[in-house]
C-alpha cells in the first residue's frame, strides 16, 4: 500500500547495526551511505528549547537528501556520540565530558531510518536520568 508507514524494527541488534552505520557515515562525510540508510520520506524533528525571545526552537526536516545534509553539517557531534537506550530502543547521546548536550531517538524500519527525534533543550536535558555518563 502506497504511503503506508513500515513497521518499526523491534530487534535491538538490527537497530544498533543501522545506527552504527549512520554514525560511521556521518563521521566519514559519506553522503551516499547516509542516503542509503535513510528512508526517502524520513522526518527529523529537533527541539533545542526556547530562543532568546521565548519562542520555541523546534525544527522539522523532511526527506532523505535534506536529512543527510543536516547529518553532515553536524558531523562533529557524531564524533563523540554514543549509542544508548532511548525509551526502549537504540538511540544516540552526545555527552562530551559526561554532560548531555543532545539525545536522539530514532525509528527504524526495513533497515532504514524513518524518523529521528533530537532533544537538545538544556532545561529538559538537565532533568533526564543518564546513568553512566560521568566525566
Amino acid at each position: 500500500m502506497r504511503g503506508a508507514t513500515p513497521s518499526a524494527e523491534p530487534d535491538l541488534g538490527r537497530q544498533k547495526e543501522v545506527l552504527d552505520a549512520f554514525l560511521a557515515a556521518s563521521r566519514g562525510g559519506d553522503f551516499e551511505a547516509l542516503l542509503a540508510l535513510l528512508h526517502p520520506d524520513v522526518v527529523l524533528r529537533a527541539d533545542s528549547g526556547a530562543l532568546v525571545r521565548g519562542a520555541a526552537a523546534s525544527k522539522v526536516v523532511q526527506g532523505a537528501k535534506t536529512v543527510a545534509e543536516q547529518a553532515l553539517m553536524f558531523a562533529r557531534y557524531a564524533r563523540s556520540a554514543r549509542l544508548v537506550l532511548v525509551n526502549g530502543s537504540v538511540g544516540v547521546v552526545h555527552a562530551p565530558e559526561g554532560r548531555v548536550q543532545s539525545v536522539m531517538g530514532v525509528t527504524i524500519a526495513d533497515g532504514r531510518i524513518t524518523g529521528m527525534y533530537i532533544l537538545a533543550d538544556p532545561e529538559r536535558l538537565e532533568r533526564l536520568e543518564a546513568p553512566g555518563l560521568t566525566g
